[in-house]
Formats: structure tokens, C-alpha cells, sequence
């Protein structure tokens, strides 16, 4: 007899191979690559950027003037340059970020549950998240247990997924798959349907720490399980791409890819964003350089 997780897999087209998708990436990224890489498209892409901090050495004398460079900007560029969707940091600075973010549209984002390696107590998963979300947050990226997810111990992936949900209430909920550690386009696939399934109103490559960052084939596989959940259910839900994305080029060939499969309707801060900390200066030149 198949378990529930098994059937719900078995709702989703089977994955195809590593070789088919990068296939077919090339093919994707050669003919859009060049009507993609304009000015609205880099625009549209600053504007989905997550802006992180997220390192040993963050405090208040680096956060608060990273928030003021984002006040600035908006000031600054108010003409040629969308705000950033959100601005992302551990929890124990949300409370900065709220005292000193005065553009109304940029969302602050925390990463809670035992971030970066999710290898810690539910209770304690559980009470974080709902501290940070007291302090301030409006939105949470949290990880997926990975060990449980290799183990194929699915229950206890989604039973804690669900609990985080229940405790974000209202709050946008991000789900870090952690691609690089899961390897095999099948596994990125079923971490995919679990999280949506679970809750997840965005699902998100990578927490950029350990394991390998974002990769194309990552991006195209979850963008895959997106579009069949929206055709099966009705219900679109976000895309987000972190790691290692650090060049407008990069930034492109993503936004060409998710495009070509989730369509124009997707490319916005409610449903597609980019987390980084050294892509949005790169991107801002590119944008103001085409002024």
C-alpha cells in the first residue's frame, strides 16, 4: 500500500534527468538570453532582491547602516530604481531593522528554526519563530530538516513544517530546501511537494552557508513543481533563488529560466525573489549605467 506522501508525489510528473534538464536550460537561456537582458528585466530583478546580512560578524554598527543604505537609495533613486523587496537578518537584529527601515514597501525578512543546518529542537524552532515574528518580522525563512527528508522520514519533515506554519500564522512563509545537499533533481522534486503540501507560501534553493548555492537546474525543477501545483490547485506560490547568484548575467539566465516556465505573471516581489548581499550594488550599476 503507497503512503500518502508516495501518492502525493505521484500527483507531479516524474522528474526528468540532469542531463534532459540542462538540456534544455541551454536551450531556454540561448534563445531568451538576449530579449531578457534589458533594463526593465534588471529593474524587475532589483526590485525581487532579498537583501541579506547574514554572517558571525553582523551587529549593530554594520546593521543599522546597512538598513540606511536601503532608506537612502530609495531616496537617492527614487526615479530609476525600485526598493528591494525585503531586507534579511538573523532574529536577533529584526528588531534593529524595524527601528531604522523607513521605506514603507521593503518587507523584513528573518531566518529562524535552527538556521543554517535546521538541526535543532521543534520546541525550540517553534518559540524562535514566534519570537522573531514579535520582534517584527513579516517574513520567515526557515529550513527544511534535511536528515529527515534523506532518511525518507517524510512524516517528520511535514509535521514539522506544519508546526512552523501554525506558528507563522499570517507571516510569508519561505522554505529553504537546501538543493545543494539533496543533489538529485528527484529529491529537489519531492522536498518541493512536501513543503508546498506542508504550507510554504515561497519555496527557496539555498541557505547559502554549507552546501553548494542556487543552481539552474535547481531553479527549473522547483519552477516545474510550481506550475503543476498552480494548474492542479489554483494556488501560486513563490520562488525564491539564493546562493551564489552574484552577476547581473547570473541573475538573467534565472529570470529567463523561471519565466520560460512559470510565465511573466510569476516575475514580481509576491512570487519570485533573489536573495543576496553582493548582487544588488552589481545590479544597480548595471541599471543606472543604462540610464
Amino acid at each position: 500500500m503507497k503512503s500518502k506522501y508516495e501518492e502525493a508525489f505521484e500527483k507531479f510528473n516524474a522528474s526528468q534527468s540532469q542531463e534532459e534538464i540542462q538540456k534544455d536550460i541551454e536551450k531556454i537561456i540561448e534563445r531568451d538570453f538576449t530579449s531578457c537582458n534589458k533594463l526593465e528585466v534588471l529593474k524587475t530583478l532589483y526590485s525581487c532582491i532579498d537583501l541579506t546580512t547574514l554572517t558571525a560578524k553582523d551587529r549593530k554598527s554594520t546593521v543599522v547602516p546597512f538598513v540606511e543604505g536601503v532608506n537612502e537609495r530609495a531616496i537617492q533613486y527614487k526615479d530609476c530604481l525600485p526598493p528591494v523587496a525585503a531586507i534579511c537578518v538573523y532574529p536577533a537584529f529584526v528588531h534593529l531593522v524595524k527601528e531604522t527601515l523607513k521605506v514603507p514597501s521593503v518587507h523584513i525578512a528573518a531566518v529562524s528554526g535552527g538556521f543554517p543546518a535546521s538541526q535543532t529542537l521543534l520546541d525550540v524552532k517553534a518559540v524562535e519563530t514566534a519570537l522573531t515574528i514579535r520582534e517584527g518580522a513579516d517574513e520567515i525563512d526557515i529550513v527544511l530538516n534535511v536528515g529527515a527528508f534523506l532518511d525518507g522520514d517524510y512524516e517528520a519533515v511535514v509535521e514539522e513544517l506544519h508546526e512552523l506554519r501554525s506558528e507563522a500564522k499570517d507571516v510569508l512563509l519561505k522554505v529553504i530546501l537546501e538543493t545543494g545537499a539533496l543533489e538529485s533533481p528527484e529529491l529537489i522534486q519531492k522536498a518541493s511537494i512536501l513543503s508546498l503540501f506542508s504550507g510554504a507560501d515561497f519555496i527557496k534553493t539555498s541557505t547559502g552557508k554549507e552546501y553548494p548555492g542556487a543552481s539552474l537546474v535547481a531553479a527549473y525543477v522547483m519552477a516545474k513543481v510550481l506550475r503543476q501545483y498552480y494548474e492542479a490547485y489554483g494556488e501560486r506560490k513563490g520562488l525564491k533563488i539564493s546562493g551564489g547568484v552574484s552577476s547581473p548575467e547570473d541573475a538573467v539566465k534565472y529570470y529567463c529560466v523561471v519565466k520560460s516556465i512559470l510565465g511573466e505573471e510569476w516575475m514580481t516581489p509576491q512570487l519570485f525573489r533573489i536573495g543576496t548581499s553582493s548582487l544588488e550594488g552589481k545590479l544597480r550599476k548595471a541599471i543606472l549605467d543604462q540610464r
